[in-house]
């Protein structure tokens, strides 16, 4: 009988900062190769013209909708593994896993039927004009038939986060973002599919990384985690304590795919290149936000394993650390964004009205960054800590109640240039990291207390 795979917790435990960068950094890895293939696709839809990009602009919100659901409810599966396996628990931590898989089926079949049956209604709706709605629904349909695929080897990525597990989860997402470059120019030009043909492309390579992730876990038992499928007990408290974590970080996303509806249907009232530019320049967004990211992920997954394992000064020393990173990590790449903007955005557009926007928008949004590494990391702390609700409410205070109200008031009543739009952004992300600092010292004085001297 083969051993037991044995957990990354002591080695974790032994160097928590040195196990932040070994989490990190394949987190980002991963989501720099995923970052160069949306940054690739939007050169090759670029080059369709401004209409083919504001086509796929008004696809953002549906595609944030679905992967806040996914990496919402991912968020509470890596959460809720890590501290059971820093409370020495496999068995919860395979039958959390196990309810991870029976998640992912339920939204994917839902999310799927919807996108059918109420898709080309969504984006009417979302303030696609009739000279673009057809090239969004060309888009979205083809999207809807792969939406399994990314769904499921989102939930297989947050299984593997929750154990510690980052490196094969960026090699499977690497190989599938080289494939994606590959089909794109294929079925966008050689085929002569468009907009489409970007979908096409998405979905192909999705499938095959599905199908990898099935095979290593289900066939060559690469995670420590164990799926059982047909032992499967069905728990309420392990569902629970993922929806508890999980569901708010997924309504905050929802929550920010309806304000970047709002924000689209408030740059179309400037006009088409404005919600162009906003596009292109989101893409730089990404490469921005991808240490943010990383470093937040590794801290769920570190702050839940020393959390379940009661190890309190290595909780805050590595929180400490983490945020701080963050921040100084941020300010490098705002300072580079600032100066190159003009060069980044000209490799993706030849049109001067969106190239002078989306620069603009950046050397604005340069300034908001820091802020919004203060928030990430502090919502994603609190995940770990199991309290996720403090994401939602600060996520809903910077997108519907600043930053969208602002931007409303700004373009409708004071009849403001498309600039204020971003200045409001700005605005918005400092009141955030303010709440987020304040609520996460809240937390940590009322959750983590030091243990009693034997």
């Amino acid at each position: 009988m083969k051993a037991p795979k044995q957990s990354r917790l002591e080695s974790f435990l032994h160097e928590p900062s040195k196990a932040l960068w070994t989490l990190a950094i394949p987190v980002m890895a991963g989501m720099g190769i995923q970052t160069l293939y949306s940054i690739v696709d939007m050169i090759f839809i670029g080059r369709l013209g401004g209409d083919s990009i504001a086509a796929v602009a008004f696809n953002m919100p549906l595609f944030f909708l679905v992967l806040g659901l996914t990496m919402g409810l991912g968020s509470g599966v890596s959460a809720t593994i890590a501290r059971y396996i820093g409370a020495k628990d496999k068995v919860n931590a395979d039958n959390s896993a196990e309810h991870a898989i029976l998640i992912g089926l339920f939204i994917s079949t839902i999310l799927t039927t919807l996108g059918f049956l109420y898709g080309q209604t969504m984006l009417q709706n979302l303030g696609a004009t009739d000279a673009i709605v057809h090239l969004s629904w060309s888009y979205l349909k083809i999207i809807c038939m792969g939406l399994p695929f990314m769904v499921f080897s989102a939930f297989f990525r947050s299984i593997l986060a929750g154990e510690g597990d980052m490196k094969f989860p960026m090699m499977v997402a690497g190989l599938g973002t080289v494939l994606n470059i590959i089909f794109d120019p294929i079925f966008i030009f050689v085929l002569d599919y468009g907009v489409a043909g970007a979908a096409i492309a998405t979905i192909l390579s999705q499938g095959i990384v599905f199908i990898i992730f099935v095979y290593m876990l289900f066939f060559k038992d690469h995670a420590y985690v164990t799926f059982r499928l047909r032992d499967f007990t069905f728990s309420r408290k392990i569902l629970g304590e993922i929806i508890k974590i999980g569901l708010p970080a997924s309504m905050s996303m929802v929550i920010m795919a309806m304000g970047q509806a709002v924000f689209n249907r408030i740059l179309i009232h400037y006009n088409a290149e404005s919600v162009a530019a906003y596009q292109v320049a989101g893409r730089l967004d990404m490469l921005v936000f991808l240490p943010i990211m990383a470093i937040a992920h590794g801290l769920t997954t570190l702050v839940g394993m020393f959390f379940g394992a009661q190890e309190v000064d290595k909780l805050k020393a590595i929180i400490r650390y983490g945020v701080t990173r963050a921040v100084l990590v941020t300010i490098g790449s705002s300072t580079l964004v600032y100066i190159f903007a003009p060069f980044f955005i000209r490799s993706f557009t030849p049109d001067p009205a969106i190239q002078t926007i989306a620069i603009q928008y950046l050397r604005i949004m340069a300034f908001a960054y820091p802020f919004i590494a203060i928030g990430m990391t502090s919502g994603r702390i609190m995940q770990g800590l199991g309290k996720g609700i403090p994401m939602l409410i600060i996520t809903t205070i910077r997108v519907l109640l600043v930053s969208s109200l602002l931007s409303l008031y700004f373009t409708f009543i004071l009849d403001k240039p498309v600039q204020f739009v971003w200045y409001s952004m700005v605005i918005s992300t400092f009141i955030a990291a303010s709440i987020s600092l304040t609520w996460l010292r809240t937390v940590l004085r009322k959750t983590v207390q030091p243990l009693p001297e034997k």
